[in-house]
């Protein structure tokens, strides 16, 4: 599909303000790297092989059996013995001493009978975000192995915040979007028909605007428990009247100009007026306020989870991780990560979305 001039306007626009294109840049590197953090930071191996085929563990569960040993349970790969399995092909010997058996495979021999000795791909991470490891204080400062050091339940903090970005993006997203197509169809409706209609839908507004957001979240957490689906449905519940506003406004002033009212006269239906001819003028106004609905969406999850009524606790949250912080004022580590993160995730996407509304906005694009 070709690219029309004005939207060819708008991206050279864009690509003009340094600071939001490399923004979007940055942001869309740490947000595709995320996409993958199973392949990043994970305690199961990324591709290994055993006795002569290839197994991927990150993507499929394979019971301990699989490699010789005694359980149907999936197969814990920090466990030298479970180690020596895969490295031996499966040799009952690992069972006694498996790091002396390692080394021992390591020649292509063990107990004088050759082996086909089996390897693994490990993750730059070898941590999940639930992973507990084996430290002796936690919290623990950073180190060579934890490299942004551990929470308070020895499970490493860079693992969780690679889970956690990835986690919070795509909440924003969804939220962000669903609500407001949701929002822009409303104050669309409200601002062209006028009269009755905006009466009646503004006062329902004002009615539903009013509602405690936070205390129906609470109430449906504990009639339903916690989800990531959950959240998202009630976030964009009460998020949508956010650009209700704007987007009424811009309508109730567009919609007697001469360009509508020709439009009407020559019999071209309201659906098309409203979102093919008034909606892209109104655009700079709904991008304006855009950047607050993304930051409230990040800042609304991160609160929740602040304050406990948020994702569930097995969850990978940046929120928890601020509380962990003010839990634990012994390890600064913590309360430095949680905000350099925050600052940096919001500090790009206010520089992306604030290029995006320069670029819909004429008297910028057409200079």
């Amino acid at each position: 599909m070709a690219i029309s001039e004005l939207n060819r306007r708008r991206l050279r626009s864009f690509r003009r303000n340094s600071r939001a294109f490399w923004s979007l840049v940055i942001f869309t590197v740490l947000f595709v790297l995320s996409l993958f953090a199973e392949l990043i930071a994970n305690d199961k191996p990324i591709l290994m092989r055993y006795r002569g085929e290839f197994y991927m563990p990150v993507y499929q569960f394979y019971s301990e059996k699989t490699f010789g040993g005694d359980f149907g349970t999936e197969a814990i790969y920090t466990d030298p013995g479970v180690q020596c399995l895969i490295k031996t092909g499966g040799r009952e010997e690992c069972w006694d001493d498996p790091e002396a058996v390692m080394i021992e495979a390591e020649s292509g021999m063990v107990g004088g009978e050759p082996v086909e000795a089996g390897w693994m791909i490990w993750p730059i991470i070898p941590y999940n975000y639930q992973t507990i490891s084996s430290v002796g204080t936690a919290p623990s400062a950073p180190d060579a192995a934890h490299w942004l050091g551990t929470d308070d339940t020895a499970r490493d903090v860079l693992a969780r915040i690679i889970y956690g970005f990835r986690l919070s993006i795509i909440f924003t997203l969804v939220v962000t979007i669903v609500s407001s197509v949701i929002g822009i169809a409303a104050g669309a409706v409200q601002g062209y028909f006028g009269g009755r209609v905006d009466l009646v839908l503004q006062r329902l507004l004002e009615i539903w605007s009013s509602t405690p957001s936070l205390y129906v979240i609470i109430i449906m957490f504990a009639i339903l428990g916690r989800s990531f689906w959950l959240l998202v449905a009630l976030s964009i519940l009460f998020g949508w009247p956010a650009l209700v506003g704007v987007v009424r406004a811009e309508f109730l002033r567009a919609r007697n100009f001469e360009y509508v009212r020709a439009a009407r006269a020559l019999g071209v239906s309201d659906r098309v007026i409203m979102f093919r001819h008034i909606l892209p003028n109104a655009m700079v106004a709904t991008l304006t306020m855009l950047p607050f609905v993304v930051t409230g969406a990040i800042s609304s999850l991160a609160a929740l989870d602040y304050l406990g009524y948020g994702l569930p606790a097995s969850a990978p949250s940046l929120g928890e991780l601020a509380l962990q912080a003010k839990q634990n004022l012994q390890a600064p580590w913590l309360a430095f990560t949680a905000f350099f993160t925050f600052a940096i995730m919001l500090s790009l996407l206010i520089f992306i979305f604030e290029g995006v509304r320069d670029a819909f906005d004429p008297r910028k694009t057409f200079k």
